[in-house]
């Protein structure tokens, strides 16, 4: 699994189809974005991005983010 890091194109999968943003940070401890709390840690860590289409702002998993060129 590659590594992503703040600044990085990903994609991710929502329900509407896949969506592109931009990492804005990496969370390691518990946080809230978008009415979902994300319960990373420092030995799980998720990442916030930044829908390129919306402008909203989500944390997933390191596993559900792709890295775009």
């Amino acid at each position: 699994m590659p590594t992503v890091s703040k600044g990085d194109k990903v994609q991710w999968q929502t329900s509407q189809g896949p969506t592109e943003g931009t990492v804005t940070r990496k969370v390691t401890s518990p946080a809230k974005a978008g009415g979902h709390v994300a319960k990373a840690s420092p030995r799980d860590p998720q990442y916030e991005v930044k829908s390129s289409k919306s402008g909203k702002s989500a944390i997933h998993k390191a596993s559900a983010l792709k890295k775009v060129r």
